[in-house]
């Protein structure tokens, strides 16, 4: 392999959708040493960690996101891309939105040591679900130093199954910037899978809680999981689009997204019985204090599953499909 360089400039931030759609990192900012099984619609995933690092958390992975900007950069200006990458770790801690201190360095080189020692085994890309790739997220990487023991730069080779998404145009997706000032690991998650399956779809799209708790791949109770959920509907911090509750008829809970007004995201706070887009020069006395739990907006009819175009984002772990949704009330924080 031939060394690539770290581009300058202001690189767009680009993802893996293979990374953005399953559960392939911690979302825990404790260590975990716990691996994560996952099996839906003939994909299986397994990831391990050691004790002596812990898997490789959501925050890691910005590092690969960082990868994977260079590479598609570097083969959209028609330049040489490789596996094996260097660049400097003020280079890196920038782009993704870290400090530049000592302790970020530090911080920065414990993350590369949790990618390296953190294994994954998948069906994703293989030409028989039976048939596994395993591999880890950086293969290796080192450091160097001048005479006096201060880093001059970092070379690392990320692993070819990686690196072949990466150059799959079709396999990587543009995010927001701002989601580096995500600081939550359920957040960071919810807004992968979001931008992923979501895209700019004007008519948005919908998950079962359920599924959605399979998908996270997380350690917590799911009684938990849906608190936090619903606490980050309510607090609406994903750039570029608004979440809100569908319920099912039968009761089943739904979340449900769509592209915020502007590709940005909407405030929380919705006026009581008003229509999420307030006329100019409405009294501020039409506005109430915002309820802790979330309250009724509307009656709405439940779009149809996006089935043919992302099958795979709509099937629980048994791999059958999700039943067909009666109309329900939608809710928003």
């Amino acid at each position: 392999m031939d060394l690539f360089r770290a581009l300058p400039g202001d690189l767009a931030p680009r993802d893996a959708q293979d990374l953005m759609a399953y559960p392939f990192f911690s979302l825990a900012k404790t260590p975990r040493t716990r691996p994560i099984d996952f099996q839906a619609g003939g994909v299986t995933i397994r990831v391990e960690a050691v004790a002596e690092h812990g898997m490789a958390t959501i925050w890691d992975a910005d590092i690969l996101i960082w990868a994977a900007s260079q590479i598609v950069e570097a083969r959209d200006h028609d330049l040489r891309t490789s596996r094996w990458m260097a660049a400097t770790p003020y280079e890196i801690l920038t782009f993704i939105g870290r400090g530049t201190s000592l302790r970020d360095y530090q911080r920065l080189k414990a993350a590369l040591d949790r990618l390296q020692s953190t294994t994954i085994a998948t069906s994703i890309r293989q030409v028989s679900e039976r048939r596994m790739h395993r591999f880890s997220w950086v293969n290796e990487w080192k450091e160097r130093l001048d005479r006096d023991g201060r880093p001059l730069g970092i070379e690392l080779i990320v692993p070819d199954w990686f690196y072949a998404a990466v150059l799959d145009d079709a396999l990587v997706l543009t995010i927001d910037r701002a989601y580096f000032d995500l600081t939550g690991g359920l957040e960071r998650w919810l807004y992968r899978l979001v931008r992923k399956h979501g895209g700019r779809q004007r008519a948005g799209w919908r998950f079962d809680f359920q599924h959605l708790y399979l998908k996270s791949g997380a350690l917590s109770p799911f009684k938990r999981f849906a608190f936090e959920l619903r606490d980050i509907i309510r607090r609406q911090p994903l750039p570029g689009y608004v979440l809100f509750i569908e319920v099912e008829s039968r009761g089943r809970t739904l979340l449900a997204f769509e592209p915020a007004l502007g590709g940005q995201a909407v405030d929380a706070v919705v006026l009581s019985g008003t229509p999420p887009i307030v006329p100019s020069g409405t009294r501020a006395s039409c506005y109430q204090e915002p309820e802790q739990a979330l309250s009724l907006d509307s009656v709405s009819g439940i779009p149809a599953l996006n089935l043919e175009s992302n099958s795979d984002s709509n099937f629980l772990e048994a791999g059958g499909p999700l039943p067909a949704v009666a109309a329900g009330p939608r809710v928003r924080s």
